[in-house]
């Protein structure tokens, strides 16, 4: 396992850490599926002992489920382990979802983490979303405050573009920005990385493998013998709908024969692909054979010319996805 070091920090994390949405369970608005809980807390346990120094959960993930299955998992390991969670995502008794980022609510939050996660203080306390925009800076000074108080060690945002950060820099240093970016999303490209290499913020990818899709294992017949409840079958599915799911299928396949060649799987290639370009990555898993596989992606470095022929084949992904749209329209 490769560590490195946080910008402006002495904080030392593996380049690869362990996401947690998925084991959150099916009973929320963004849920995988069934999950079982004993497996999750085998499969954290199984992060921790190869090497794997933090993980990124959020109160949100399973509606508090996330966030309780961490707790009993890292019972007895606080002391070796950097643990990042969020806030401004609350429900109702119905479970149904709304952002807030009023102080007050921000303050109940907190408190809720900690106990779900059975800690004194949290690493990482993220704003999840910049919703509703208005809010941000009352929630931001909110994070310093409990910064202040210990509560929290650091505060960083999730999901802000470079106007937003530009708001909350006002207030106090941003330690971190939690982004999507793999292979087929990588807006932030333009503007929100070179931002945040300037004013040193740390940059956390989270979704490298694109919600799954570019661990190879996705066709049709898989993508239609999900469980009803995971969000990809649904219209929020994003990737997975079609006409660009097969088109990603079909670039999917040129890059698996790319892994082939290096004798490594896709979803090692994919988060390699992400680290190469320094980033530190979240890996969302579910069982122990998924973190056993993903973890060797720590330590892969891609050469020049296997970093060129995947460019490639992203900007003919590119160029079909744009014909496509034209079409339809």
């Amino acid at each position: 396992m490769i560590y490195k070091k946080f910008s402006s920090s002495n904080i030392e994390i593996s380049n690869i850490g362990l996401g947690t949405l998925a084991i959150g369970g099916p009973k929320w608005e963004w849920g995988w599926g069934p999950q079982d809980d004993y497996q999750s807390i085998r499969t954290i346990e199984k992060a921790i002992e190869i090497g794997i120094n933090w993980i990124d959960t959020a109160p949100v993930y399973g509606l508090g489920h996330s966030e309780k299955i961490v707790g009993k998992a890292i019972q007895n390991k606080r002391d070796r382990l950097f643990i990042a969670t969020k806030c401004g995502q609350i429900w109702n008794l119905e479970g149904e979802i709304s952002f807030c980022l009023n102080a007050s609510s921000v303050r109940k939050e907190v408190d809720s983490s900690l106990r779900r996660l059975g800690l004194e203080n949290i690493d990482l306390y993220q704003i999840h979303w910049p919703k509703p925009n208005k809010d941000i800076e009352e929630a931001f000074m909110e994070l310093v405050k409990l910064k202040a108080e210990g509560k929290v060690r650091n505060i960083g945002v999730s999901n802000f573009d470079v106007s937003q950060l530009k708001r909350v820099l006002r207030i106090a240093p941003v330690f971190s920005n939690q982004v999507l970016y793999n292979m087929f999303d990588t807006e932030i490209e333009r503007e929100i990385l070179p931002f945040c290499n300037d004013h040193n913020i740390n940059v956390i990818v989270y979704s490298p493998m694109a919600s799954g899709l570019l661990t190879g294992k996705y066709n049709q017949k898989t993508l239609n013998g999900l469980d009803k409840s995971d969000w990809r079958t649904s219209e929020k599915g994003g990737h997975f709908l079609e006409p660009e799911f097969s088109i990603n299928i079909e670039i999917i396949n040129d890059l698996r024969a790319i892994a082939s060649k290096m004798n490594i799987g896709l979803c090692q290639l994919a988060l390699a692909w992400i680290l190469n370009n320094k980033k530190i990555a979240i890996a969302g898993v579910r069982s122990q054979e998924q973190i056993l596989q993903t973890s060797k992606a720590s330590s892969i470095r891609l050469s020049q010319d296997t970093i060129e022929k995947i460019n490639r084949l992203l900007e003919k992904r590119k160029k079909q996805l744009s014909i496509s749209i034209t079409q339809d329209h």
